[in-house]
């Protein structure tokens, strides 16, 4: 998965749930050669607002620039988790179980890379996926992405 140190997380948590949001989960990544990006995605039961992104933002923004934990430049980016919602850890793949999804795998399982299937839960550390093929266990520490698919 594409998150950050642990400490960074856990600092981004500390500001995120006291203000009564869920932390979905916070991802470093580098788009397209440009510089890089902090990820923070938030969730509440009534649903995300831009006021809610930019009030997150604001006090992550002082809390990150007092405690500075990351090396070098980087924006900051704070947002619902959207329709086609990520998957960070094990608990959101049993939550989403009985939804479609699209997992990417950083090296190749059976000869492939990409498994898109409904969510069937999961087996210890490894995620079952129902495929047009079959069931697939996937092992959750070699996922590098997942995302919900949008349903209309």
């Amino acid at each position: 998965m594409r998150t950050v140190q642990a400490s960074v997380a856990t600092l981004v948590a500390s500001v995120v749930e006291p203000m009564g949001y869920e932390l979905v989960g916070v991802e470093q990544v580098s788009p397209g050669g440009r510089g890089a990006v902090l990820r923070v995605y938030i969730d509440h039961a009534r649903g995300i607002t831009l006021e809610d992104c930019e009030t997150v933002s604001r006090q992550l923004s002082s809390v990150l620039d007092v405690e500075d934990p990351i090396a070098g430049e980087y924006d900051l980016e704070v947002s619902s988790p959207g329709l086609d919602r990520p998957l960070f850890d094990l608990t959101h793949f049993q939550r989403f179980s009985g939804s479609r999804a699209n997992i990417r795998l950083g090296s190749k399982l059976d000869g492939r890379r990409r498994f898109s299937g409904t969510l069937a839960g999961i087996d210890g550390r490894n995620v079952l996926l129902d495929t047009d093929e079959g069931r697939v266990s996937l092992p959750f520490d070699s996922i590098d992405s997942a995302r919900l698919e949008p349903e209309f």
